[in-house]
């Protein structure tokens, strides 16, 4: 799934050279030094200070996105990255490998034998065996699980004309009216697809959907009158949710986002309906054991209501988890085979 909010949401935070990863050097002053080539790198780990009790790290970090740069994952993947860079007294890479919805740089990590590569990813990656019938790695065989990141909510959002106000009034609209009620995408098996088929299987209705290529394509039809409904990041139609060109309906997560207290969440009128959009962090299975525990344990600080993380990603709209392995292991179990059962009754066909 092209998602990772980057194709989705259409905006971007702090750009990445795919090409020439950004490295963050603890021992240099903890400075962000983009475009270094292999010998500087490996300069860089000849003189970074070594940890005299730890067997692990002993070489530079990788955080692979399997994204194009510009996306959402970039903010919580610099900030961990910084932090990780002064607690361990290693660098920490941060390199792009988009392509084929994800599937791209999660099969890079998947096959990494080095046990310091990790997947910094998003909700496609419990998606994305839904909607490819061979992704090119078993979840639950070639990555480790490390960490839930963060979640936050999606928005559904209507017209400002529409003639329902709440989801109670959509769905009664829907029933009367099956099919014709139209509600755009940012693309076949996107999360923002995913989402409404869910929201049609648990409340017995039929919508039409209509895919685009990304949210912000699907906004502007929304604004044109082109379709009904709109999913996606709320963040993006801010202004137009301020100026009342947008109407908000329900956000999908389990409970109400703290950045939009006022909506509701989709679940207060559908029982069983929640989709929090997630950040997760996982490993190669040649991860060594002692890897997680180490980096859950010098990430706990970021947990912190003054943390750099804590403020960034609250200020968004998201909740900060680091919950750990164990947490991260349950959401995939219950996810993966979930998307599979909703594409399949929305009658995607995996390719």
């Amino acid at each position: 799934m092209a998602d990772g909010r980057h194709a989705e949401s259409g905006h971007g935070c702090l750009p990445w050279e795919p090409a020439r990863p950004a490295v963050f050097f603890p021992e240099r002053g903890g400075k962000w030094m983009p475009g270094l080539g292999r010998r500087a790198l490996l300069g860089s780990l000849l003189a970074a200070p070594a940890l005299a009790q730890a067997s692990w790290p002993n070489r530079p970090i990788r955080f692979i996105s399997p994204f194009a740069p510009g996306g959402p994952q970039e903010v919580p993947a610099r900030i961990i990255a910084e932090h990780l860079s002064q607690r361990l007294g290693q660098p920490v890479v941060i390199e792009s490998r988009p392509g084929a919805g994800s599937a791209v740089g999660t099969q890079f990590v998947a096959r990494e034998t080095d046990g310091h590569t990790f997947l910094f990813t998003t909700t496609s990656f419990a998606t994305l065996p839904a909607i490819m019938k061979d992704p090119g790695f078993d979840p639950f065989v070639d990555l480790v699980p490390v960490t839930l990141v963060s979640e936050s909510s999606l928005l559904l959002a209507a017209r400002a004309d529409a003639p329902f106000v709440d989801v109670a009034g959509l769905l009664a609209a829907a029933k009367a009216r099956p099919g014709r009620i139209s509600v755009g995408s940012a693309g076949i098996g996107s999360s923002t697809h995913l989402s409404m088929a869910l929201l049609q299987n648990l409340a017995g209705i039929e919508l039409l959907h209509v895919p685009y290529r990304g949210v912000t394509q699907s906004l502007t039809a929304l604004l044109a009158g082109d379709i009904d409904l709109w999913t996606g990041d709320p963040s993006i139609p801010a202004g137009q949710l301020q100026d009342g060109k947008v109407r908000p309906l329900a956000v999908t997560t389990a409970a109400r986002s703290p950045a939009l207290p006022n909506v509701p969440a989709i679940g207060e009128a559908v029982p069983g309906f929640a989709v929090p959009f997630w950040f997760a962090m996982l490993g190669g299975r040649a991860t060594p054991a002692e890897a997680v525990p180490i980096l859950i344990r010098e990430m706990a600080a970021l947990r912190a209501p003054d943390s750099a993380l804590w403020r960034r990603m609250t200020a968004q709209g998201a909740t900060v988890l680091l919950t750990g392995p164990e947490a991260l292991a349950a959401r995939l179990r219950q996810e993966i085979p979930q998307w599979k059962r909703v594409a399949a009754a929305a009658g995607i066909t995996p390719e």
